[in-house]
């Protein structure tokens, strides 16, 4: 009987050991904690529920914006935080705060107009702001029947949606803006929340598509996976190199391709309006933030091995969503980033 029990003690720990990728000490901790970000939210969810079905460690994720998630990783009420809007390397070091990016993707216009399909409205990068800033009212304005000749375009009043939370999507719509129109960018600016000259807001990328859906003759910006998710209408933009794409995983990958990640410093990095004939002009990365300092270093070391799975085993989940997987050689400075810049009270690293 003794030995019966000593072969089930055994099967349950060999079954322990390669469930859980950080061995049996990592079992320990049983969920992790961050906030933040609503652009990356599907993938992250998506990485979540398959890390957890592995190692039955819960990744408890709150979708509450970038802003509200830069606040909550000072605050030191999450593990980690999460922003699509990059912190500079002063703002990093103010805080004892360390970035590192995790995953691409692309911000989209979205719109309702009964009859028309996504892809077939046109805009360039002028328009767009011109109707951010409230100068082209309604879906018939001569400019945006040049830019869709032969399409039949409803004398309907134009509905801009916009986010009312602090958000990194709206930091990277607005940086997007003002890089292509002098306007937006002597009036509004760049940053997480603006004061917008029109419009209504909705609340993260859900506020914002739910009111999408609902208004005839709207105009929205979500995250690539919420305009599929909700079957939204996107619209084709004109590109730094004069030409309309899509958005989807080939035209964030293009946007994406001359990054210099090696060049960035505390991976301070933006990859709107990038050059390319099939750049999406309104691409972007999303960010990690963690303390550099940890008073709980094992579960520090949770987090960071939960990222290091995601990075070598979701890249195909990740694409799946049409976001863009962080290639091996970021993910390798990334990882000597942690080695050398994350350390327990006491100054001992906490990777590997």
């Amino acid at each position: 009987m003794r030995r019966d029990r000593l072969m089930v003690w055994g099967l349950a720990l060999l079954a322990l050991v390669v469930l859980n990728p950080g061995g049996v000490h990592a079992g320990a901790v049983k969920a992790i904690s961050g906030a933040g970000a609503t652009f990356p939210y599907p993938v992250y969810a998506k990485w979540a529920s398959a890390y957890y079905r592995l190692t039955g460690i819960k990744m408890n994720y709150q979708s509450i914006g970038s802003g509200g998630g830069i606040k909550q990783i000072k605050a030191k009420t999450v593990d980690f935080g999460a922003s699509d809007a990059p912190l500079k390397p002063k703002a990093l070091q103010e805080a004892g705060l360390i970035q590192f990016p995790m995953i691409m993707g692309g911000v989209v216009p979205v719109i309702n107009l009964k009859g028309i399909k996504a892809g077939q409205i046109k805009l360039s990068n002028k328009l767009m702001a011109d109707i951010y800033l409230g100068k082209v009212k309604k879906w018939n304005d001569e400019r945006i029947k040049k830019e869709n000749p032969g399409m039949a375009l409803p004398a309907r009043n134009i509905v801009v949606v916009h986010r009312s939370d602090g958000s990194g999507t709206t930091w990277i719509f607005t940086n997007y803006l003002s890089k292509v129109s002098s306007e937006w960018k002597d009036r509004v600016g760049n940053a997480k929340a603006v004061a917008w000259p029109v419009g209504i807001g909705g609340k993260g990328n859900e506020g914002v598509a739910s009111y999408v859906r609902r208004i005839d003759g709207s105009i929205g910006y979500v995250e690539y996976a919420y305009a599929l998710q909700n079957h939204l209408t996107y619209v084709k933009l004109k590109n730094r190199d004069g030409n309309y794409v899509e958005p989807n995983s080939q035209t964030f990958q293009a946007a994406a391709a001359n990054a210099d990640w090696e060049k960035a410093e505390g991976f301070y990095m933006v990859l709107t309006n990038q050059p390319g004939s099939e750049s999406w002009p309104i691409t972007g990365a999303s960010f990690i933030l963690m303390h550099k300092v940890q008073k709980k270093p094992e579960v520090a070391k949770a987090v960071l091995k939960f990222f290091d799975w995601c990075y070598k085993n979701g890249q195909k989940m990740a694409e799946d969503l049409d976001y863009v997987p962080m290639p091996m050689k970021v993910v390798s400075l990334v990882e000597k980033t942690w080695e050398k810049e994350i350390k327990d009270e006491q100054g001992n690293p906490i990777w590997p």
